[in-house]
């Protein structure tokens, strides 16, 4: 029996901006008319945590509404040949609704909350709606249990073993600039093939068996993913 070749994919923003998630920054560096800082940071937080808590309602609201483009599909679809683990830099639980059975998100869970005294405590979030009130069985607070500015990434150890481990690996709609997430790639491989899919290619150092596709994920995403198939069915004929 032959073994399953690892595809290790990391996934930004762009991937679930085709889904209709709006990519947290805009052009004018604010989040949904917000300053970053006041809604992404544990300062933000202590300042107001009712602002904090209504702008990840609203962006639960949203992922309600929304579905997995071809992209998603395509990574999930991998598994019937590889063994594939996303690295996703989003919150949203697009790639498990897409099928994608092993998903690690470096940022949080946009449908989770956790305890402000104990990190260790966490709840899924039913619905959108998680309010001022809402506390952990310590009595405390909830608040999402996303990742913020200054915090630590808790998962970064966990997916820098998964890229260390890759046969194949992919970069999707992320502009590799957000550390540490963006440092992912320099813990793949040397030669083992590296494919980046985004209409604007972020800055890649060259390397032997890189791959640029400079189209968006709904639809690079299924190209790549029929180059490997095709490529894993001749290696195993």
């Amino acid at each position: 029996m032959t073994t399953r070749k690892k595809v290790v994919v990391l996934t930004g923003a762009g991937i679930s901006a085709e889904s209709g998630i709006a990519t947290f920054r805009d052009s004018n560096g604010l989040w949904e008319g917000h300053e970053v800082m006041d809604v992404a940071s544990p300062e933000g937080w202590r300042r107001n945590p009712e602002l904090v808590l209504n702008f990840y309602n609203e962006r639960r609201k949203n992922a309600h509404q929304v579905h997995p483009n071809p992209g998603h599909l395509a990574l999930a679809q991998l598994e019937e040949q590889f063994e594939v683990t996303v690295i996703t830099q989003n919150v949203d639980n697009l790639h498990e609704r897409a099928g994608s059975s092993k998903v690690i998100h470096l940022h949080g869970k946009l449908f989770e909350s956790r305890s402000t005294v104990d990190e260790n405590l966490i709840y899924p979030i039913k619905g959108w709606e998680l309010k001022v009130g809402d506390l952990c069985e310590k009595g405390s607070q909830l608040r999402p249990n996303i990742v913020w500015f200054g915090e630590m990434v808790p998962m970064m150890e966990v997916a820098v073993k998964e890229a260390q481990e890759a046969d194949i690996f992919m970069v999707v709609g992320t502009s590799l600039v957000v550390y540490p997430a963006a440092g992912l790639i320099d813990y793949v491989p040397y030669g083992i093939p590296v494919y980046v899919i985004d209409p604007n290619l972020p800055s890649v150092t060259k390397r032997p068996n890189l791959h640029l596709f400079p189209e968006k994920a709904s639809t690079g995403v299924p190209k790549v993913a029929e180059i490997l198939k095709n490529e894993n069915t001749t290696e195993n004929q």
